[in-house]
């Protein structure tokens, strides 16, 4: 493996669950943090902003502020801005991420137009109401914009369904393919690699989802190590597309990955 001068690492399943750490997370992080090896949380996580994950896991002992978070919602915005200039983008979400959506024209999802779609993450606000109304803006020629495709992710209470199990349905309905903008998207790994300074050769992906975390940051050059926490599935590991780099119990381990 070449030497890593950069690490991506997930936060939902990686360094928590239910925003709880998981065994030997802190320390993973303490290490990286003390040998000045640069690191970016980046998470398809869409119920808080960037200020509050980072005060949230600052509160729970791990060594990061605002500036080490790489959200979807974020990465998002940026893409509204650059490709839909002045567009009303109908929010379908759950939680509220407006802090980290500057520069984009917000509507509710039942407003009578709405130039773009735009999907975060499922909970309760993903009824059929709100769903219905979705599905006639791309009637009527909206684009349709999602922050991911995950299906599920893992809450204290076992694995919840997630916008990827809603998304094919207005795929289809609509007859239209929606826009990705946060992992597994190429541009999303890009501009992590940016904000960090780093080149795919040297970086490295810490995930618990194979597909949309590992497979899809080495699809982009960057070295992928799966870990056997959060949504990690056995049977999901089995069938998937390819094979991880490296695979790790959890993150506990990435400090003796990284000193090979």
């Amino acid at each position: 493996m070449e030497r890593i001068g950069a690490v991506l690492i997930d936060i939902d399943g990686v360094l928590t669950i239910d925003w709880e750490p998981l065994p030997g997370a802190v320390a993973a992080l303490e290490r990286l943090r003390t040998a000045g090896l640069p690191f970016a949380l980046v998470t398809n996580t869409t119920s808080r902003t960037r200020a509050r994950i980072a005060a949230k896991l600052a509160g729970a002992g791990f060594p990061v502020g605002e500036d080490d978070i790489l959200t979807a919602p974020a990465v998002t915005a940026a893409y509204l801005r650059a490709h839909c200039p002045g567009a009303r983008c109908a929010l379908l979400n759950s939680g509220d991420v407006s802090e980290d959506l500057t520069g984009v024209t917000l509507v509710d999802v039942g407003e009578a137009t709405a130039d773009v779609v735009v999907l975060g993450g499922a909970g309760d606000a993903f009824d059929y109401a709100s769903l219905n109304a979705a599905f006639r803006h791309l009637q009527h020629g909206a684009r349709l914009i999602a922050m991911h495709r995950n299906l599920y992710w893992r809450t204290a209470e076992g694995l919840a369904l997630d916008t990827g199990a809603f998304l094919p349905g207005l795929e289809r309905a609509a007859r239209i393919e929606a826009e990705i903008t946060g992992k597994p998207a190429g541009a999303f790994y890009a501009t992590a690699l940016a904000h960090l300074g780093a080149t795919a050769s040297a970086a490295l992906m810490v995930g618990d989802d194979i597909e949309t975390d590992v497979l899809a940051a080495q699809r982009c050059g960057i070295t992928g190590v799966l870990v056997r926490t959060g949504k990690y599935l056995p049977e999901t590991h089995r069938s998937a597309s390819g094979t991880p780099d490296h695979v790790l119990d959890s993150i506990a381990d990435l400090p003796v990955l990284l000193d090979r």
